[in-house]
């Protein structure tokens, strides 16, 4: 943590000259585009198996059909069918698993009154009057929903709420290209209606965790959110 908040720190001091006392937000913002970069690679490599995986809907969906009956038969077929062709389930997973580690440093960083025995002088930095270690009940609680830090989040939730609107509309077309193919005999896959169902409004959940968690650790989700929306919308053009 201490190795962290000197990183942090160190950025700010860069930054300072223009950004000003928001500087540490600007450095967190950089922060979140550097980890995004060196993430890119399994993006492109998530998409290309996305991809792949659509093109095997048929394949499982006449496995499903042979092995209906035998639950466990069907799905070492369908393994054997992504070792086959060298496609892998989880690949589409990765990306989100590797940022993991850096919004929790970040969430943890900006919760802690005390970094290595000493004052957490992060905790003093802002993004305009809204400081990095608040949180919207915060917000709310000095100034209202119309104060100068209460305006900061009005901004971040107006961003969230847009690009999960672009999310929306994108994860709307790619289902609509890429439909579900029915287990077989015209029977559709159990759950996969609902999930259907739900899956376009996934983006819209970040709208709550930029509500709970500190300012700093927001701004990496709203960073990191609008990088993956237009990541997607050229990896699946």
């Amino acid at each position: 943590m201490s190795v962290f908040a000197s990183l942090v720190g160190r950025l700010a001091d860069l930054l300072q000259p223009l950004f000003g006392t928001s500087a540490a937000a600007a450095a967190i913002v950089l922060f979140t585009a550097l980890v995004r970069l060196l993430v890119h690679p399994l993006s492109r490599a998530a998409a290309r198996g996305q991809k792949a995986r659509a093109e095997l809907q048929p394949r499982i969906a006449e496995l499903r059909r042979k092995h209906a009956k035998n639950p466990e038969r069907l799905q070492r077929a369908v393994l054997e069918l992504h070792a086959e062709e060298k496609v892998s389930p989880l690949s589409g997973c990765l990306p989100s698993l590797c940022q993991l580690p850096a919004f929790f440093l970040l969430y943890h960083l900006f919760s802690s009154s005390t970094i290595g025995g000493e004052a957490n002088e992060l905790l003093s930095h802002r993004l305009l009057a809204a400081p990095l270690g608040g949180r919207w009940s915060d917000a709310l609680g000095d100034g209202g929903l119309l104060g100068g830090a209460g305006v900061v989040y009005v901004a971040l939730f107006a961003v969230v709420a847009g690009v999960a609107a672009f999310s929306y509309r994108l994860t709307k077309r790619s289902m609509a290209e890429r439909p579900v193919l029915p287990a077989g005999d015209g029977e559709a896959v159990p759950g996969m209606g609902a999930i259907t169902k739900v899956m376009p409004f996934m983006s819209f959940f970040t709208l709550v965790t930029v509500a709970v968690v500190p300012l700093a650790a927001a701004l990496y989700v709203v960073t990191s959110t609008t990088w993956s929306a237009v990541e997607r919308a050229v990896l699946h053009r």
